[in-house]
């Protein structure tokens, strides 16, 4: 067992013994006593075919058996220690255990110098050769011996606690015991500890075997007096170590390797300890230097391992070099086949991808261009409807009385008209089916009637227009209808884009040989952003800075017209925009083309040609005066004409107040109107944004906003929806629809201001989910937290909420049909009138409770409230409690 400390030496010594000799594997195993588990240990190395067998038996007759099929299995078999029965194995490595017993006679013998004395032996395991053979030669001796007497065995197991009780017997049933002889140190030791406890320690010699070197050893042992003497048993590990190696070399062995054995007491005990400590310091050595040696074989092993590494990944960094270069020149080749490829890949999905982005914006570009033409459309069509509807629903047929109607039916047909020439002239300017007509033209003269028509218009919004010529009699050769519409195209620009007070200028200037004229339109508008001057000729194009979009098509016609007179049109702008018209005189640049004749040098308009299309009779700046007991409606619309058409058809009913869009916000913030009409469509902000602050600013949460507008897709109702409106009206549209639609919003705004005057105290926190409602319910948490206070005034709860006096009186009236303080004395009442039905206090207490002056004050208006006195009022519930 490796717990026996001889036996670790044992292992030791072959361990050092195996370290000598590299070219040896050492496997060690431990049946821990388990005769069973040493049998199957050996079976195991006998299957594995090892090379040398060492083999210590625990008992001698079972082993036997497996070292002989050991030996037929051809394996040299070594045993040590202890023998089996017979002689079938290699060779035997151990002392003689007959001579050790009887070298602890002699001692013994010696020690008595022929005096009586009385022996204890305590033996080793039962069927081990060891055991039988130091109890054989120590018998053989002290049997002889006539003053020496055995009296008693103890039957061990090499073990101490296997000593105790059997000694115990012994020593209790006899006296006078002088000597005790174990079969080993340790159970000699044992032997000690119980005769101390009998306090007979002093009167015997102890006796051991093995006399191992170190702690707790019998040299050490015998150095402390514990033990008498001990019989040195070599454990024989090198020596079986050595034979294996001679058999490995196929040398001849001895069959019997005796080992020597010596008596240790206290005589020689200090040189064998000397020598055994210079051995043990020569065997820490070897294994230092074995443990050194084993280190460098390592470093040996993994720098010989780099090395081949190496050399390896040389090799193959010369194959892989070989082979780069190889795949270098196909890579090369392939390279330029892909190279090659790729240009046209790229060319193909540039194309594709410049064709899929001209796709995209000319779909885009459709598409918004039929949206505007929708909307230019839509809004002359609905004024027209309009017209015709107040015609037909007229009593009075006399058109006499209907002048407004009639001529804003022919504005606006003209201007349909207008629209419709300009998808025709686009059509024919496609298809390149257009055929000008030139005739000799005075175009000072021709200018100034052109110009003429918008001055008017100019006027309305406050916008100068002068028309610069130095030399008045310049003759040009044009088509006269193609230039009408060039000219009308710029200066309708130049005055939809310029801002009020400001100014339109148009130069005639001939070029310094006086062959060519030079007409230059100029405007102090938004100017064009640079990054899209480029396009604005482009068909359908419109800027993004453009919040008045049109049809697109107006420029592109423009271009195309001065093109046909072989002429060029340019532009500049940054502050303001400023277009330049070159014209060639004479008819050399018009060749092939056959001149009109006949033709009056002065110019005449058509009808169509009339800017009346784009004038409108403003809606009157001097709005009416705004009175609460009117029901007022704030209109937001550019255009005039319809906004002009819907103050004529709502004066009888509601005092209708306009805005073009400009400053919107501001005008419904001053006015707090009862309702709003909004276009989405406006100059400065869009409806979406306009809608979405109203509902978000506190003043105009709780005011209707129906959107009036010519967008009728399925998004951009949804959005108006999504920004807080109330209705979404499309263009055209019926007028009855559109105040049917005011007169829903006014009744649905009526109901719930009863509502609110009516059960606001039976509104639950958690129903308050709209702007309106929070706003009352903070009102009533203000007023409430106050009524107390006879000097809370109007003042003190519009400061509460951050806004004005007027505009917390015009946001209470349009939602409760209250003044503020109608509002706060109704809710003193109803205070007033929920103490008198639950509590005690008295009227004057409670008048003062809620804020009253006096209790005469509060019986009085609470009379004029409710009908009753307060006492009479109490009175009356008390009665009612004591019927019940």
């Amino acid at each position: 067992m490796t717990t026996d400390n001889w036996r670790k030496e044992m292992n030791r010594s072959m361990m050092i013994e195996t370290s000598l000799h590299p070219e040896l594997d050492l496997k060690v195993l431990d049946a821990a006593g388990d005769i069973d588990k040493q049998i199957e240990d050996i079976n195991l190395l006998i299957n594995q075919k090892v090379d040398v067998l060492i083999v210590s038996p625990i008992q001698s007759a079972p082993i036997t058996p497996v070292i002989e099929k050991a030996m037929h299995a051809g394996i040299p078999t070594i045993v040590i220690d202890r023998k089996i029965e017979g002689s079938n194995y290699t060779a035997y490595v151990g002392a003689n255990n007959v001579e050790v017993g009887g070298n602890a006679a002699k001692y013994i013998i010696s020690h008595a110098d022929h005096k009586k004395g009385n022996i204890i032996e305590i033996k080793g395991l039962a069927g081990s050769s060891p055991a039988y053979e130091r109890s054989l030669g120590f018998r053989n001796i002290i049997d002889s011996q006539t003053n020496l007497r055995i009296i008693g065995t103890v039957q061990g197991d090499w073990e101490k606690p296997s000593v105790k009780e059997g000694l115990k017997k012994i020593l209790d049933s006899t006296s006078n015991v002088g000597y005790i002889f174990a079969h080993n140190d340790r159970m000699a030791q044992e032997a000690l500890e119980v005769a101390r406890e009998r306090g007979l320690d002093d009167d015997i010699i102890f006796v051991g075997v093995d006399g191992l070197y170190g702690p707790s050893g019998g040299i050490q042992l015998v150095r402390e007096g514990i033990l008498s003497a001990t019989i040195l048993y070599p454990t024989g590990g090198s020596e079986a170590i050595r034979l294996a190696q001679n058999l490995l070399q196929n040398e001849v062995v001895e069959k019997n390797n005796i080992l020597k054995t010596v008596v240790i007491d206290s005589v020689n005990v200090d040189i064998m300890q000397n020598q055994f400590n210079k051995l043990n310091q020569q065997q820490t050595d070897i294994e230092e230097q074995q443990a050194i040696i084993r280190q460098q074989i390592t470093s040996y092993n993994t720098q010989n391992s780099l090395i081949q590494l190496m050399a390896f990944l040389l090799f193959l960094l010369l194959v892989l070099a070989i082979y780069s270069i190889y795949l270098l020149i196909k890579v090369k080749r392939g390279k330029r086949k892909l190279e090659l490829i790729n240009k046209k890949i790229v060319v193909q999905r540039n194309q594709i991808e410049n064709f899929a982005q001209q796709l995209k914006e000319t779909n885009e570009t459709k598409i918004n261009f039929f949206t505007a033409l929708s909307h230019e459309f839509k809004t002359p069509l609905t004024l027209i409807t309009s017209s015709v509807e107040s015609l037909t629903k007229a009593k009075d047929r006399n058109l006499d009385n209907f002048k407004y109607e009639t001529r804003l039916i022919m504005n606006n047909s003209r201007r349909l008209l207008r629209l419709i020439n300009e998808l025709l002239d686009f059509r024919k300017l496609e298809t390149g089916s257009f055929v000008i007509k030139p005739s000799r033209t005075n175009i000072y003269e021709f200018l100034q009637t052109i110009f003429f028509d918008f001055k008017t218009e100019a006027a309305i919004h406050s916008i100068d227009m002068e028309l610069k010529c130095k030399n008045k009699e310049i003759e040009l050769y044009i088509d006269r209808n193609m230039m009408d519409k060039v000219f009308f195209n710029l200066l309708s620009n130049a005055l939809k884009f310029t801002p009020k007070n400001g100014k339109i200028t148009v130069r005639i200037e001939e070029s310094s040989d006086l062959k060519k004229v030079n007409i230059y339109v100029r405007d102090s508008g938004i100017g064009i952003p640079s990054g899209e001057q480029e396009h604005i000729f482009d068909p359908f194009f419109q800027a993004t800075n453009n919040l008045k979009p049109g049809s697109g098509m107006g420029l592109y016609l423009t271009r195309q017209f001065v093109k046909l007179h072989q002429g060029t049109v340019s532009l500049r702008s940054k502050r303001g925009t400023e277009f330049c018209i070159s014209l060639s005189k004479g008819t050399e640049h018009l060749k092939d083309i056959p001149l009109a004749q006949n033709t009056p040098l002065r110019y005449e308009r058509l009808e169509t040609h009339s800017t009346e299309t784009v004038i409108g009779e403003a809606v009157s700046k001097d709005h009416p005066a705004i009175s609460d007991n009117e029901l007022n409606i704030l209109l937001i619309e550019d255009n005039l004409d319809l906004a002009n058409l819907l103050q004529r058809n709502f004066q009888k009913d509601y005092n209708l107040l306009h805005s073009d869009g400009t400053y919107a916000m501001k005008k419904a913030f001053d006015i707090i109107p009862d309702a709003i009409i909004c276009d989405l469509n406006l100059p400065d902000k869009s409806g979406f944004e306009i809608c979405k602050e109203l509902k978000n600013d506190l003043r105009t949460s709780h005011i209707p906003v129906i959107i009036l507008t010519a967008l009728n897709d399925q998004e951009s109702r949804i959005k108006a929806l999504q920004s807080g409106a109330d209705f979404y009206i499309t263009k055209p549209f019926n007028f009855e629809v559109l105040k049917q639609s005011v007169v829903s919003v006014m009744y649905n705004r009526e109901k719930l201001r009863y509502y609110y005057t009516n059960k606001i105290n039976e509104i639950e926190d958690d129903k308050l989910n709209t702007s309106d409602q929070e706003f009352l319910n903070q009102l009533n948490e203000a007023i409430d937290k106050n009524l107390h206070d006879q000097k809370f005034s109007v003042e003190e709860l519009s400061s509460m909420f951050n806004i004005s006096r007027v505009h917390l009186y015009r946001k209470v009236k349009a939602m409760l049909g209250l003044t503020v303080n109608e509002y706060i004395n109704s809710q003193r009442l109803a205070k007033g009138r929920g103490l008198l039905e639950e509590t005690d206090l008295n009227v004057s207490e409670i008048a003062y409770s809620v804020g009253y002056s006096s209790p005469g004050y509060f019986s009085t208006s609470f009379k004029n409230k409710y009908g009753v006195t307060p006492k009479k009022f109490r009175d009356s519930k008390e009665s009612l409690k004591d019927s019940l």
